[in-house]
């Protein structure tokens, strides 16, 4: 057979095969879901992550016709649930709702079981909540530009309280110390609350938290002095406190945030479908009043908006960990 017609019917064999997968590749993603679909979080129950998977996972199951349930798998800085979607099958059944540590983790621990970039699909930004950077009333300093000032006269000495080594709030200290060139004394806790108790009782000095609910009311009364919000605009929460880069820090921004995924290698069709109905599920009034109980601002954005943002912050929170001498575990 002259080579022509060889290379005309592999090609026609190819062509056919392409024909007949499109038809049922297309038949399962019209499928989608068809069994229950987990939404891991990998942080403790109860915050922002934990609620806005809730909120998704409820609107979710209406849409669908199928039950989807959210898996709470806190542990090792969020490594243990993360690694578990990073693990499953690429079929849109095993999502993930993950905080900003998913950026953090690979300049925090030495090997990781998985990529953040390679093992998953962005489907959208959820939402970002501040943290508030508060001083105990017994530190003579009521502005940003004058804690700079005392900690310029007492280098190394005010002691600050996190709720973890290499946590955000922790990060969120180390930036602003290497913005302003400043140094101050980490007290790492299990915890926001363990750490919070300490600020209260005058033990620590200072504190970055997001978990203004708890905080909020103490600043109302008095026992804690907020200094500023760390987002790139004022709180609704706490719209009198200035923002860090208002109150003397120019440029400075640090939020903590989560994103919606799948394992990477997911259909095109179905992450598609994800983001669509993620975006208009957040963009529903009462899942935006009910996240904003816990100071979170929906972003809903695109997948490449997720991609860019989250290459951004591992860029610069690896250069907060390197300049505050971090060293991983």
């Amino acid at each position: 057979m002259p080579l022509g017609n060889v290379v005309l019917k592999q090609a026609l064999a190819a062509t056919g095969i392409a024909v007949f997968l499109a038809p049922l590749s297309a038949r399962a993603q019209e499928n989608y879901p068809s069994r229950p679909v987990r939404i891991v979080v990998p942080t403790a129950p109860g915050g922002p992550s934990d609620n806005c998977a809730r909120l998704m996972a409820n609107e979710f199951t209406k849409r669908w016709g199928r039950q989807v349930i959210v898996d709470i798998r806190p542990g090792a800085g969020t490594i243990i649930g993360t690694d578990i979607v990073a693990k499953a099958a690429p079929d849109g059944h095993t999502l993930l709702v993950a905080p900003s540590a998913l950026v953090i983790v690979p300049s925090s621990y030495k090997k990781l079981p998985f990529d953040p970039v390679r093992d998953f699909a962005p489907i959208t930004q959820t939402y970002f909540v501040p943290n508030l950077i508060m001083v105990h009333p017994s530190l003579p300093a009521r502005s940003v530009k004058e804690l700079i000032a005392l900690a310029k006269t007492r280098p190394g000495e005010i002691l600050y309280a996190s709720s973890g080594h290499g946590t955000n709030p922790h990060l969120t200290v180390e930036l602003f110390t290497s913005m302003t060139g400043i140094k101050l004394m980490h007290v790492a806790y299990k915890g926001t609350m363990p750490g919070l108790i300490d600020l209260l009782a005058g033990r620590s000095a200072l504190m970055a938290t997001s978990s203004m609910p708890l905080t909020v009311p103490h600043v109302r009364t008095g026992k804690l002095i907020a200094l500023g919000i760390t987002s790139a605009k004022r709180s609704a929460a706490l719209p009198d406190i200035p923002t860090i880069a208002e109150a003397g820090v120019p440029g400075y921004e640090a939020v903590q945030w989560s994103g919606f995924f799948a394992p990477a290698g997911t259909p095109p069709e179905i992450i598609n479908r994800l983001h669509k109905d993620a975006v208009s599920t957040l963009n529903l009034s009462d899942v935006k009043e009910r996240l904003a109980t816990d100071s979170a601002e929906i972003v809903a954005g695109t997948q490449e908006q997720l991609a860019a943002f989250m290459k951004s912050e591992s860029v610069k929170w690896a250069k907060v960990v390197k300049a505050a001498g971090i060293q991983p575990e």
